[in-house]
């Protein structure tokens, strides 16, 4: 359902949107009409990948109809794969070594991090970094890495998503300092002093926001 552009387009739109959308907003989006709109949303609420239900308004008439997504992960590997099963393995065993292992698996997640943030760097070649631009730059490399980040101001950037989320439930303690680490790492390998990855967890997001 996803491979189509039109969808795909209307799809992000309403994840980044954080709310329900009607028909018109997601029309307006990909540029298409309401109609056709209406076909593809629906298409996708078959699909499990959106829900709909109707806007609550003070006007007389019919409530429009709005989409918001599914509160589950959307992912496709053919054929499938058992990245999880992997994932909860070397977390059991993680868990089971004590301090030692917690503490490895938090310096493999800063390092990755830092490679991360240097190659960012790298490309952009930004120079010296004011908080600002570092924290545009640690936004973009983070949504690559699926945290789905929010500019609420110009001096945080707040990260929705957690990309370990089924973990986290189990382990959330240990997940969301691997999240920590990984992030500071970022901030690291941009090279930067005047931006800082904070703990501070909230219901349904990530763990980790970066503040100037």
């Amino acid at each position: 359902m996803l491979d189509d552009e039109l969808r795909r387009g209307m799809y992000t739109f309403i994840r980044e949107a954080r709310r329900p959308v009607t028909r018109d907003e997601a029309a307006a989006a990909v540029g298409i009409s309401r109609k056709l709109a209406a076909f593809h949303l629906d298409k996708l609420v078959d699909a499990g990948v959106l829900l709909a239900g109707y806007q609550q308004t003070n006007r007389v008439g019919r409530a429009p109809k709005v989409y918001e997504p599914v509160g589950t992960d959307i992912r496709v590997s053919l054929p499938p794969r058992q990245l999880d099963l992997l994932a909860d393995i070397l977390l059991d065993a993680v868990l089971a070594d004590g301090s030692t292992a917690r503490d490895a698996a938090l310096k493999s997640a800063r390092e990755r991090g830092r490679d991360v943030g240097a190659t960012e760097r790298a490309q952009g070649r930004p120079g010296r970094l004011g908080a600002e631009r570092a924290l545009t730059l640690a936004a973009g490399a983070l949504n690559r890495a699926g945290f789905e980040p929010d500019r609420s101001s110009p001096t945080c950037v707040r990260l929705r998503t957690c990309p370990f989320h089924p973990l986290a439930a189990k382990a959330p303690e240990m997940v969301c300092g691997i999240n920590h680490a990984f992030v500071a790492g970022v901030v690291d390998g941009l090279d930067t002093a005047a931006v800082h990855a904070v703990l501070d967890p909230r219901v349904g997001e990530c763990c980790v926001e970066l503040r100037a």
